[in-house]
């Protein structure tokens, strides 16, 4: 995060830049993109790219809301266990707000002044990332799936953890694995601060692994710090391994934290 300059655009942008490396995902220009102001239709629903809306698009929005979601019926829950079940985000400003919440909750920074100014800048950030990703991605290439508490009984669930699923082909990955052309690469998970410890992130990984098994790929990838020993060590338990890591031009030598890239294969036959 930057300092407060001239304008609080320019503390966006840099948030934008640590954004995108959390994430491993393209960079785009989110801030023109949430300066337009324009429109996405996705899936016949209209969303606005802006962090505020007008009371009439706010109600308009809030009557799409009550649509059930062809995602939600197409792969039902991933994972749907005594604590938690996962399944595909819900297409509608309200849940994708809360996606919104939860990782800009998890990957703030906080600031000594006007931190909750920043934060409110930041989850806009995110939700312009997500739209952004949305209308970019077909259905079968992209993925945002959302852990809720099986025991709720509330017609309304709070999203607790999040995670993004992604087809991709980088070429400096594709040398790890062996015959494969494209993998599922798994970025931006978090989880509330009041859940974490309860194993919500274990089922957001499982989650990802039946995904894998649906869409027919056999490798599934991810990337942690290198001194991020907790988030190593339940990747680990989930079955991932690590390949390689950040050359030091791109990490040490710059003042940048060293990333490793973890591998899980996976069983697809199992799922035919």
């Amino acid at each position: 995060m930057a300092h407060l300059h001239h304008r609080l655009s320019i503390a966006i942008k840099v948030s934008e830049k640590e954004f995108c490396c959390r994430y491993g995902g393209a960079k785009f220009d989110s801030m023109n993109f949430i300066k337009q102001r324009g429109r996405i239709k996705n899936r016949g629903l209209m969303h606005t790219c802006s962090y505020s809306t007008s009371a009439d698009q706010q109600r308009k929005l809030a009557a799409q809301d009550v649509d059930p979601n062809p995602r939600i019926s197409e792969l039902g829950y991933l994972v749907n266990d005594v604590d938690w079940q996962v399944r595909r985000m819900a297409e509608t400003e309200h849940e994708m707000r809360e996606v919104a919440s939860v990782q800009a909750e998890a990957f703030h920074q906080p600031m000594l002044l006007f931190d909750d100014l920043f934060f409110d800048f930041f989850k806009a950030e995110v939700l312009a990332g997500l739209l952004y990703r949305l209308k970019g991605s077909p259905p079968d290439r992209y993925a945002c799936l959302v852990a809720e508490q099986s025991d709720n009984q509330e017609v309304e669930k709070e999203v607790v953890g999040v995670v993004d699923v992604t087809v991709d082909r980088e070429g400096s990955v594709l040398q790890h694995l062996p015959g494969a052309k494209e993998y599922l690469y798994v970025s931006g998970i978090a989880v509330l601060n009041r859940f974490r410890r309860k194993k919500v992130a274990t089922a957001l990984l499982k989650a990802c692994d039946s995904l894998s098994a649906i869409w027919g790929f056999d490798y599934l990838v991810l990337r942690a710090y290198e001194d991020d020993y907790g988030a190593r060590k339940l990747y680990s338990n989930a079955g991932y391994k690590v390949v390689s890591g950040d050359l030091p031009w791109m990490t040490s030598w710059i003042g940048r934290r060293r990333r490793v890239l973890m591998v899980k294969q996976t069983d697809t036959r199992s799922a035919h």
